[in-house]
């Protein structure tokens, strides 16, 4: 009963700090943005580069470039693939996209960089683009008829449409605001002025929490502070306002649509200040973020004046389908992770991914789903087993895995594209994952270029026969 009652605590703990930690700055611009995808920008201009009848060699391209610029992690991505994809995006494109943006990021890889070595942030981002496109490549192959059935409901397009320049301008400021908000760099973190309120309390009731909700570095648990907790109570007024504020928007905007339109400012405004509790009160601090923030908040409301009301109507709508869609299922799959989490322990993984075996990666791809860590945090972690004697060729297979892999993104995923393709990526990703791990250990443990190159060349060659085979077995027809 105990070890329940931990579990338990352990799912509530991951929970809480998930959603005061994350949601806010990263998560909440992301639905916006993949809202604006969906009601602001042409299908046509969406195909055009990314979809199924599109060259590859821009369509691929342009799905890792535009993914090498958003710091975001699996769960964040999910809303922007969704949007993409119901746009008319081809499978393939969109799932180098959903691949690359969170393993491959200019964060991610300068973060690695800085903590594990260039070896290790050259061989992320190599790895990744490589396989990023490879996996897309085989997605598209695999469920072509599928695509080609999708892209012809979708209807044809016309060459020369282009999205307006203030739908453009407007989309780049929600991505402005979804980097200032996750960016880790100096002017941002710099503290610019800050201040001090009273409250005798404070570090009595931060000590309450933190024995309710306790940091765990080795397990990636963040804790609870005072701040989250307002977040936390911020985020659900936010989404009681949006029920009908948003959910009813169709029909026109009403109060609550300005309520909640307001607590999301002012929500991502009070994630971006500095709050700390000592013993004379609470420390507010603001930074170049917070600035950064509210600025580029308030820049969206010119903006926005200048659509039609219905676009705005149909904007606000689709970011609320995706809510709708996709969050219920990241709180579950966190919390079912928080309770996984409470019965691995790390010391297994490191017994078990000591050397390069194919055990020892495989390892690596698993502890990565499971132990699912938020953007950013994998890198830490890595460092910490790296110091504690786990192989490099696992720990790539981890870094690869972890940004991917989630038993959250995994049922996301499965909503958006449906459970087939959806698994069929995850065998990919794992696959591919394993493969990078033993390539680069063995490259670390001595193995001549020549023999690892005949050796990714013969897992290529088997991997284009199996897939050869398996599209001649679904054209033909069933008897």
């Amino acid at each position: 009963m105990d070890l329940v009652i931990a579990a338990l605590q352990s799912g509530f703990a991951s929970l809480a700090a998930y959603l005061a930690a994350h949601v806010l700055l990263c998560l909440v611009p992301a639905f916006f943005i993949a809202g604006a995808l969906s009601a602001l920008v042409p299908q046509a201009s969406i195909i055009r580069f990314l979809g199924p009848g599109a060259s590859n060699w821009v369509s691929y391209p342009a799905a890792a470039g535009a993914g090498s610029l958003l710091a975001v992690c699996s769960c964040t991505v999910q809303p922007l693939f969704a949007g993409i994809y119901s746009k008319g995006a081809g499978l393939g494109p969109a799932v180098t996209f959903l691949f690359f943006a969170p393993a491959a990021n200019i964060l991610a890889l300068s973060y690695t960089g800085v903590a594990l070595g260039a070896d290790f942030a050259i061989a992320r981002v190599v790895l990744a683009l490589s396989f990023g496109i490879g996996i897309g490549l085989l997605m598209a192959l695999l469920f072509h008829r599928e695509e080609m059935a999708r892209s012809a409901a979708n209807g044809a397009f016309a060459a020369g449409v282009e999205i307006p320049r203030c739908n453009l301008l407007f989309l780049a400021v929600l991505v402005a605001l979804l980097i200032a908000g996750t960016l880790k760099i100096d002017w941002l973190a710099a503290p610019l002025f800050g201040t001090e309120l009273p409250w005798q309390g404070a570090a009595a009731a931060q000590g309450l929490l933190d024995r309710l909700v306790p940091v765990n570095a080795i397990r990636g648990e963040e804790g609870l502070s005072l701040q989250g907790l307002s977040l936390i109570g911020l985020l659900l007024a936010m989404g009681a306002a949006a029920w009908r504020g948003l959910g009813k928007v169709d029909a026109g905007c009403n109060r609550l649509t300005w309520l909640a339109l307001a607590l999301t400012v002012a929500t991502l405004a009070f994630a971006a200040l500095g709050v700390r509790a000592n013993e004379a009160g609470l420390v507010l601090t603001v930074s170049g973020r917070t600035l950064a923030v509210m600025l580029l908040s308030l820049a969206l409301i010119p903006l926005a004046r200048r659509f039609d009301a219905w676009d705005m109507q149909q904007w606000l709508w689709e970011t609320w389908r995706f809510i709708k869609m996709i969050f219920p299922l990241l709180v579950v799959g966190v919390f079912l992770v928080g309770v996984v989490r409470s019965f691995i322990q790390p010391e297994w993984i490191q017994f078990i991914a000591g050397s390069n075996t194919l055990l020892a990666n495989l390892a690596g791809v698993v502890f990565g789903v499971f132990m699912y860590f938020p953007t950013l945090v994998e890198v830490p972690i890595a460092k910490m087993f790296l110091s504690l004697g786990m192989h490099p060729g696992p720990l790539i297979a981890y870094l690869m895995a972890d940004p991917e892999l989630s038993l959250q993104s995994i049922l996301i995923t499965s909503v958006i594209i449906g459970k087939l393709k959806a698994w069929t990526y995850v065998g990919l990703v794992a696959l591919f994952s394993t493969a990078a791990g033993l390539s680069y250990g063995a490259w670390v443990d001595g193995t001549p270029f020549l023999g690892l190159a005949l050796g990714i060349g013969g897992f290529i060659a088997t991997l284009t026969v199996l897939v050869h085979l398996i599209e001649r077995r679904r054209r033909v027809p069933a008897h």
